[in-house]
C-alpha cells in the first residue's frame, strides 16, 4: 500500500537567478530556503514523490522540478493521511514572520491558494514556520532522502 499524504520540500539556493517556471512565468531566486508545499494522493505516494523532488528532473513536469534543477534539495516532511492538508498548510506558511511569497500561482493550479512556494531569507526562520505546521500537524520533524 502506498503512503498517500501532504509533504513539505525545503529547497537551498547558494546564489542569485533567474528561471523560467514552465509556461508559468520567471523567477527571480534569491540566496535562501524555499518551502513547497505539496500533496502526493496518488500511485507510489510521498515517498516516490519525494525521490522525484530530491533529483533534478530531466523532463520538468510540476513547477517545483523547474524550481529544483536551480536549487539543493534540503530537506522534507510528511505527513501520510487520506487528507489533503496542502492548502490549510499553505495558509500557516502564509502567515510565518519573515515570509514572502515569491512567486503567485506556483503549485497551486489546481485550488485557490495564491501559492504553495514560500521563502524565507534563513534556515531557522524557515524551521520556524515548518515547527508551526508539525506542533499543529503530526508529520516527521524531519525526513531526509
Amino acid at each position: 500500500m502506498s503512503k498517500i499524504g501532504t509533504y513539505i520540500v525545503v529547497l537551498k539556493s547558494q546564489q542569485a537567478k533567474t528561471i523560467q517556471v514552465g509556461k508559468l512565468a520567471q523567477l527571480d531566486i534569491k540566496q535562501g530556503y524555499y518551502v513547497y508545499i505539496g500533496s502526493a494522493m496518488g500511485s507510489g505516494g510521498v515517498p516516490a514523490r519525494l525521490k522525484h523532488h530530491s533529483k533534478v528532473s530531466k523532463r520538468p513536469h510540476w513547477h517545483l522540478d523547474y524550481l529544483r534543477a536551480a536549487t539543493e534539495f534540503y530537506q522534507a516532511h510528511a505527513l501520510y493521511s487520506s487528507e489533503r492538508k496542502e492548502c490549510e498548510w499553505a495558509a500557516m506558511m502564509a502567515k510565518s514572520v519573515a515570509v514572502s511569497q515569491p512567486m503567485k500561482g506556483f503549485g497551486s493550479s489546481d485550488c485557490r491558494c495564491s501559492t504553495h512556494l514560500f521563502y524565507f531569507s534563513s534556515r531557522l526562520k524557515a524551521a520556524q514556520a515548518i515547527g508551526k505546521i508539525s506542533d499543529a500537524q503530526e508529520i516527521d520533524r524531519e525526513m531526509l532522502i
